[in-house]
């Protein structure tokens, strides 16, 4: 058994993975979030390796996996989990999925039942939010301000402003992003995986903070009632990262429901 401590190996997918591979038993498939790396649930390597094999990748465009060639979605991150899991030959896993890696393991569930055991998904991207008119016009405006940036036939004096306009407009996450990384953020952010919820065969767990302002509450709940086999625990305190803030916890249940019966 391999001690604590990320000594990744790099396989062969498209883009090649750089995973980190642990112990040996059940199978536990744990997807980060955006903007972060595998290394960001080192804190529960430890407690969840006894009786386990840990999967963590660095998801494309993070970590030490280079971006995808094109923009991608998340059949195409879910099509590389899959050629990810093959190379490793695991044919069934345990998920853990936070944020936007939460979004790509509910698909995942959802679209290949046989890879899939239980799921956890803890701050779940994945259910468009219900915006405000304020947010809707201010939306508008950047898309008005972006394709002004990129309209050929404006002076180039204008085509900056309107970037620069632009670019104050987005979310810090779209500002961080860059090149194909831009593109797919997009994409993702603008998909809504509540129609394929209902199809989720597994047995999944909602571990969520109730001060979750990144994917709020509601968006659990939301969850909760279109996932058949779906329960919901609540960490009180806890924000976006709850499974990080209240770490012992959030090991202690995973380790239970993920246990066999």
């Amino acid at each position: 058994m391999a001690a604590v401590g990320f000594s990744a190996a790099v396989t062969p997918e498209a883009p090649p993975a750089h995973v980190d591979v642990r112990g040996a038993g059940d199978a536990l498939l744990m997807l980060h979030g955006w903007g972060t790396s595998a290394e960001l649930f080192a804190p529960l390597i430890e407690p969840l390796l006894p009786g386990r094999q840990l999967i963590l990748p660095d998801m494309p465009g993070f970590g030490a996996t280079p971006p995808p060639p094109a923009p991608w979605g998340t059949a195409e991150y879910t099509s590389w989990v899959i050629a990810l899991l093959d190379r490793l030959e695991v044919e069934r896993c345990h998920v853990i999925g936070h944020s936007n890696g939460g979004r790509i393991a509910a698909v995942l569930a959802a679209s290949h039942p046989a890879r899939v055991n239980k799921v956890v998904l803890t701050g779940s991207a994945g259910v468009r939010p219900r915006h405000s008119l304020g947010y809707r016009l201010r939306v508008r405006s950047y898309k008005a301000l972006r394709a002004l940036a990129q309209a050929r036939t404006a002076p180039a004096a204008l085509r900056r402003i309107a970037q620069a306009r632009a670019e104050r407009r987005g979310s810090d996450d779209y500002r961080a992003a860059t090149g194909v990384m831009r593109g797919t953020l997009v994409r993702l952010v603008n998909e809504d995986v509540t129609p394929l919820l209902p199809r989720i065969g597994a047995p999944v767990l909602l571990v969520w903070g109730d001060r979750d302002a990144e994917t709020p509450l509601r968006d659990a709940h939301v969850m909760e009632r279109l996932i058949p086999d779906a329960g919901l625990v609540v960490f009180e305190g806890a924000g976006h990262y709850a499974y990080l803030e209240q770490a012992q916890r959030f090991c202690r249940i995973v380790d239970v429901f993920t246990r066999p019966r």
